[in-house]
């Protein structure tokens, strides 16, 4: 009873077979009855019709012996025919003629009996006799002091009737076979429910059984163990349920361990944050207090404080412009100037930009573009900005006297540099943020530079590649 639906399954079952027992049941005592009663009349109306035709002949000779009275003479050689014909008949054998007179009995011979003793409906039985047709009855006849069925059979001499043979059969006896065929069939269908029950109960099991392993598996899931699996291995509807609960827990393990990689990344986050805001208010707190305290007091020293101070709060302001800029485009709802803009006028005011830079460490930036226009929809700061990044970078990991090549080809914009290149191993990370190779070069980057030049190129569905070997340079592709 606790597994309530494996207990609704079996009286279910349970019951639909009780209910197609009594319907084939029923069925069955019907068409059987029915059946026996068919079989019965045709072996009566066989014997009846083989007996008529006997007496046909024995008549038909006496007949010729002497007419009429031949075959009043002869009755008692008539009734010991009879009583043959009977023996072998397995029935009563009665003749009557055309008036209901009943001509011969093959079990009381020499005796005539009124038709009032002859069954309810034998009027009929032998009028239709006498009309040449051969016709049943059933009915329950006093003389035989039981339900009888009765055929009538016409007893023909040179084409003229003249006389019936009725041939009687108690229906007690089809009673009796009827019976014995329900009990059997009464038997089987007994037989064959309880088997069913028990197959019912196997069945109910086994459906429920899947049912409640995957329960325990959504409760493990519920209870935050993504391991958790169902093991329920089946080509079905619940087969199917299973293997998506199975996937279910997957995908919560990968959303699980996804999670955990972005709270180390948020710590990671919140700790590179704070170092790198440490840094410079340590430097300008230090120099101010030095000020403060007269502990510098040259002009030249109080001049070179002032000037570290001022490089340190640049610094500062970059960061928290950085930080801004990467929240804004991480927030969904912050809306870009979405405009046609020229790509071309957006590379050369970024080559631009960068130039004094490059001029400082005597790079050139080399511009190579398929096209003087190509018209592409975006935000032309936001763009800038991303490509200055990548071109900041660029120069800034070049030796000097080289080259960065600053290409446009249909559509796909191509930053390369000939610099140290950057290790296998930090490829996948160089757009996380605060990520920083380890090097001379890069020790005044904030980390945040890639993050948002990655962050713009997500907003304008622009494709970013990279591919960098070490010692041979680096390779920024933007594909429009």
């Amino acid at each position: 009873m606790k597994n309530k639906i494996a207990f609704r399954l079996w009286l279910y079952f349970s019951a639909a077979l009780l209910l197609f027992s009594l319907i084939i049941g029923a069925v069955f005592i019907v068409l059987f009855r029915d059946q026996t009663k068919k079989e019965n009349q045709d072996d009566l109306k066989t014997r009846a019709i083989s007996i008529a035709g006997a007496l046909s002949e024995y008549m038909g000779g006496d007949t010729d012996s002497g007419g009429r009275g031949a075959m009043g003479g002869g009755t008692g050689g008539y009734g010991a025919y009879l009583r043959l014909i009977d023996d072998i008949a397995m029935a009563d054998v009665w003749v009557v003629d055309e008036d209901l007179n009943l001509i011969m009995d093959s079990r009381m011979p020499g005796s005539a009996y009124h038709y009032t003793d002859l069954p309810a409906d034998a009027d009929e039985v032998v009028t239709a006799v006498f009309q040449g047709e051969t016709t049943f009855s059933e009915s329950f006849s006093s003389l035989l002091n039981a339900p009888t069925l009765t055929v009538g059979t016409p007893i023909s001499v040179d084409g003229t009737v003249v006389g019936a043979v009725l041939l009687h059969a108690s229906i007690e006896g089809m009673d009796e076979a009827t019976t014995r065929g329900i009990g059997i069939l009464g038997v089987s269908l007994l037989s064959a429910l309880l088997l069913s029950v028990l197959l019912s109960v196997f069945l109910a099991l086994s459906f429920t059984g899947p049912l409640g392993r995957m329960k325990r598996a959504a409760l493990l899931l519920a209870g935050g163990d993504y391991t958790a699996k169902t093991g329920v291995r089946q080509s079905d509807e619940i087969g199917e349920l299973a293997g998506a609960i199975d996937i279910l827990s997957e995908r919560l393990q990968a959303a699980k361990g996804e999670s955990e990689k972005l709270d180390q990344l948020r710590r990671d986050f919140v700790a590179n944050i704070s170092h790198e805001l440490k840094t410079p208010v340590t430097v300008i707190r230090g120099s101010l207090e030095a000020l403060c305290d007269d502990v510098v007091t040259s002009p030249a020293q109080v001049k070179d404080y002032y000037r570290q101070m001022l490089s340190e709060s640049l610094s500062l302001q970059r960061l928290v412009s950085d930080l801004l800029d990467l929240s804004k485009l991480q927030n969904a709802d912050f809306r870009m100037e979405m405009q046609e803009q020229s790509l071309c006028d957006i590379l050369r005011d970024a080559a631009r930009s960068a130039s004094r830079l490059a001029q400082q460490k005597q790079v050139e930036i080399r511009q190579m573009f398929d096209t003087e226009s190509l018209a592409v929809l975006g935000d032309y700061d936001r763009l800038r900005q991303m490509f200055l990044i990548v071109l900041d970078n660029a120069v800034k990991f070049s030796p000097p006297g080289a080259a960065v090549e600053l290409s446009l080809t249909e559509k796909t914009v191509s930053i390369r540099d000939h610099g140290c290149g950057i290790a296998e191993e930090d490829l996948p990370h160089i757009f996380d943020r605060f990520y920083k190779v380890k090097s001379e070069e890069n020790k005044s980057g904030s980390g945040l530079g890639l993050a948002i030049a990655r962050q713009i190129a997500d907003r304008h569905n622009v494709a970013v590649s990279v591919t960098s070997r070490l010692g041979e340079g680096t390779e920024f592709r933007f594909q429009f």
